[in-house]
């Protein structure tokens, strides 16, 4: 599927296999990782459209990764799916240069649509379910 090519990082296997199951229909899932320096080195080798990055995860934050994705010049653009219903962590995500911020709660409805958004090139954010 061109421009539809996803890498998932979660340190979560259940969370993995979920996303997969969510994106089966309409993208290709290139890459399964779960740790954020694997996450980062896979990106920058097979250079997916989409990645798909946990926040929480073992070595590197799924936000260091993408810091580290657009210091490089990276392409991918960067989803995170994380359980962090937090302002601050996701104007945090949004500056490192992620397109999309999914609350793992939300991510049967949010997920697809976050992906879609990235590769128009827009912003997407799920909304918090607290106050």
């Amino acid at each position: 599927m061109e421009g539809r090519r996803v890498l998932v990082a979660d340190d979560l296997a259940s969370v993995l296999r979920e996303v997969v199951k969510l994106l089966d229909k309409g993208f290709e899932i290139v890459g399964m990782v779960s740790d954020g320096q694997t996450a980062l080195d896979t990106i920058l080798a097979i250079r997916p459209d989409l990645a798909v990055l946990d926040i929480s995860m073992p070595g590197m934050s799924g936000i260091e990764v993408a810091r580290e994705l657009r210091n490089r010049g990276s392409k991918t653009k960067v989803v995170f799916l994380t359980v962090h219903e937090d302002a601050d962590i996701q104007a945090t995500c949004f500056a490192a240069g992620g397109k999309g911020y999914v609350l793992k709660v939300l991510m049967d409805s949010d997920l697809v649509h976050a992906l879609e958004e990235a590769l128009a090139g827009r912003e997407f954010a799920s909304r918090f379910t607290h106050h």
